[in-house]
């Protein structure tokens, strides 16, 4: 009796063990290396099919990343200032170039969509399903 409780707890702690996955696989929002663009990286699969599919039929229209310049704790005005950029699909990464270069110092706050995930198990089961998508955001110092 008590060696088939023993197997029993033994099967159950493996169990719960192999369900808690430490995986992060949101997306990456980094800049490049030479600071002169923002790259969005380890997109998964479907989310990159939808951006191709959508991408193709007018690269121009969609705005796949929002960058924001953040307010210094100098500035006299509190506002954050929408970055126009454009957008550029290489391979498996979003890449957001702006049209005026980054400023050295800045904070500059990306919000993105992509990937991002209504509901899943984990959040059912917890039950912290909220009403609408939430971006996921990235604050990034030049």
């Amino acid at each position: 009796m008590f060696n088939s409780v023993k197997y029993l707890l033994l099967l159950v702690i493996s169990v719960v063990f192999l369900a808690c996955s430490g995986k992060n696989d949101r997306p990456t929002i980094n800049f490049s290396a030479d600071s002169s663009s923002i790259v969005i990286k380890n997109i998964d699969e479907a989310s990159l099919f939808e951006i191709k599919k959508t991408y193709r039929t007018n690269p121009d229209s969609i705005k796949l990343i929002s960058v924001l310049v953040t307010p210094g704790d100098e500035d006299s005005l509190q506002d954050e200032k929408d970055i126009f950029g454009k957008t550029l699909l290489k391979g498996d990464s979003v890449i957001f170039t702006p049209e005026q270069a980054f400023i050295k110092g800045k904070t500059y706050l990306v919000e993105s969509y992509i990937g991002i995930k209504f509901a899943d198990g984990n959040k059912l089961f917890k039950g912290t399903i909220k009403h609408n998508l939430e971006p996921q955001t990235q604050m990034l110092k030049r």
